[in-house]
């Protein structure tokens, strides 16, 4: 097994992989697989680079999505934890690449605890790696439009205590999901489940790209065999998906300005940047 450095830590690098599943058709580009390529990863092959390649020139600005992004939910994270929240559960998490939930929040509290669902088997596999002598953390393989499934998991009933404020976070992975797999039932269901004090965090992408462009991108997409289709919202449209939770400020923004260390310049927000909404919310 071969290891790379990624942003200061050893990581596994995909053609030594043994864990990489059987099953696995690696021909067949993954969103998540180019999101960890965009972040500097080492967990994608070569359809997902090539693919990577034809969005980004589509609009340099998609190779920034990821990290703009990534480092949102890390400050997510790190408000929450300062919020008193102590358990988090993070659907539709993405390969492990860096800068994850659990190394935010175990770092500044080792008794946090963590649980990832991911749909794709690559980053379920990986991150059972990762978290293989962390007994505070889990990984579920699952869908997350089976709400149900996952808050009755194993997983889920073993780390974190449904009495108690949790962290949920659905982290550039709700734009996959469309009207019409129930999206707005779906998100009901998830904060139903989770007691006062807990907080709920959202990364989406908009409608800023046009319809003429959502089509190429669709249409590039699924000429490399993945057959998802992305479901931009309106701002007013993610911010429902909050139900009535209380969102903190600075309010439903675009992801680089959110809490951002450095002072926000809104002039220089262009393109798919503007286009990222981020928040957080508290329920009541």
């Amino acid at each position: 097994m071969g290891y790379a450095q990624i942003l200061g830590r050893p990581t596994v690098v995909t053609q030594d992989a043994t864990w990489i599943p059987e099953d696995i058709d690696t021909t067949v580009p993954s969103v998540a697989r180019i999101y960890d390529y965009a972040l500097g990863g080492a967990h994608n092959f070569a359809a997902d680079r090539a693919l990577a390649k034809q969005l980004f020139a589509m609009d340099p600005g998609f190779q920034d999505v990821a990290r703009v992004t990534r480092a949102a939910m890390g400050r997510m994270v790190r408000f929450m934890i300062d919020s008193g929240i102590r358990q988090f559960l993070d659907i539709g998490s993405g390969i492990p690449t860096a800068q994850n939930v659990h190394e935010i929040a175990q770092g500044i509290d080792p008794g946090c605890r963590i649980v990832y669902v991911d749909i794709d088997p690559i980053a379920v596999a990986h991150s059972e790696l990762m978290l293989l002598h962390n007994d505070r953390a889990d990984v579920l393989h699952t869908d997350l439009r089976r709400p149900d499934s996952i808050l009755s998991s194993p997983q889920v009933t073993r780390q974190l205590n449904m009495q108690e404020p949790i962290g949920l976070m659905f982290m550039m992975v709700l734009h996959w999901i469309s009207d019409g797999d129930g999206i707005d039932g779906l998100m009901q269901r998830y904060r139903d489940a989770v007691p006062s004090g807990s907080y709920l965090g959202i990364s989406h992408v908009g409608i800023g790209m046009g319809a003429e462009r959502k089509e190429k991108f669709d249409t590039t997409l699924h000429r490399s065999g993945n057959r998802q289709h992305l479901n931009g919202r309106t701002a007013t449209e993610v911010a429902k998906l909050f139900g009535d939770f209380d969102l903190v400020e600075p309010g439903l923004v675009p992801a680089g300005q959110w809490r951002s260390e450095f002072p926000p310049v809104t002039t220089q927000l262009t393109g798919v940047h503007k286009d990222l909404h981020a928040g957080l919310a508290r329920k009541p």
